[in-house]
């Protein structure tokens, strides 16, 4: 019996977001909004949103001894996330400083702060984490070393899946345990590197999956998704909303997937339930307060 359905390894950060009516050029100085400060990063994210799905959530992470980590603190277990594995100290809070003009367009510069101090000796002594957690879930917003970890770490039968976000190329350990990885089609493009031949989702997913994975997930937008495995490659439609910020929504993408796929879904139902939700997550504005519950995932 496992306490959790899925434990999240990975980044907490504090979103600090001015509205400008254009980004600065160099050396120029433009007024902004008032200063908008949201909890954030992918780890945070993707555990708020299984949680809000229903899903019995814990969080590997860490955060410094500071207000930005109180208030990430504060948002996980509102959202009934177990906050057990979130460490606190060793760097301030990673800040994400965020721009947006009147177009939806950003700029973002991103302090990596704590999640940069989540170290494979932290994975290590979370053994217990691990062995209750039916699926574990990881980004590359904290040291790929850290990651590898918890490659190390999985109970024999539970589940890994990562989103290589922000990409980089992958050691054939990591790139094995992932079933899947999910991947849009910048992220497949720089894990395949040299790879990259072909111009089709089909063609990156059957590439990437000679690379070692189990499955493959490739998220295309508007329109909808990929999933690739031994079993063959299929498409998984588009909900089709009006989209008002896209924002957080491949963080609630890859929860909703990672939650329904320990719940005995295939990974085409799976991923099929997870476009639902994440097309209900673009919705609304803002990441984490966007997120939706399983009722309105439902309802929609």
């Amino acid at each position: 019996m496992y306490d959790y359905d899925l434990l999240v390894v990975g980044s907490a950060n504090a979103d600090l977001v001015i509205g400008v009516e254009r980004r600065p050029a160099a050396g120029e100085t433009v007024l902004g909004s008032d200063l908008a400060v949201h909890p954030g990063g992918k780890g945070a994210n993707q555990a708020v949103a299984a949680a809000r799905l229903g899903a019995r959530t814990a969080l590997l992470a860490r955060v410094g001894d500071d207000a930005h980590g109180r208030l990430l603190l504060d948002s996980l277990r509102e959202a009934g996330v177990d906050t057990v594995g979130v460490l606190v100290g060793g760097a301030p809070t990673g800040v994400a400083l965020i721009t947006v003009d009147p177009s939806g367009d950003n700029s973002i510069v991103v302090s990596p702060g704590a999640n940069g101090r989540l170290t494979p000796q932290d994975v290590a002594a979370a053994g217990c984490l691990f062995h209750s957690s039916r699926v574990v879930s990881a980004q590359l917003e904290i040291p790929l070393e850290t990651v590898v970890e918890v490659v190390r770490n999985l109970a024999p039968e539970s589940r890994f899946v990562l989103n290589p976000s922000p990409p980089r190329p992958l050691p054939s350990e990591v790139l094995a345990a992932c079933d899947p990885l999910i991947v849009n089609e910048h992220e497949a493009k720089v894990i395949l590197g040299d790879s990259a031949v072909g111009d089709t989702p089909e063609d990156w997913a059957r590439i990437l999956l000679a690379k070692g994975p189990k499955s493959v997930v490739v998220t295309l937008g508007e329109q909808g998704a990929l999933v690739a495995s031994a079993a063959g490659v299929s498409r998984v439609p588009a909900v089709k909303v009006h989209a008002v910020d896209t924002t957080g929504a491949g963080d609630s993408f890859t929860a909703a997937l990672a939650w329904r796929l320990g719940a005995g879904a295939s990974l085409a139902e799976a991923a099929s339930y997870a476009a639902r939700v994440g097309a209900v997550t673009v919705t609304k504005e803002g990441a984490q307060a966007s997120f939706p519950t399983a009722a309105e995932v439902a309802g929609s």
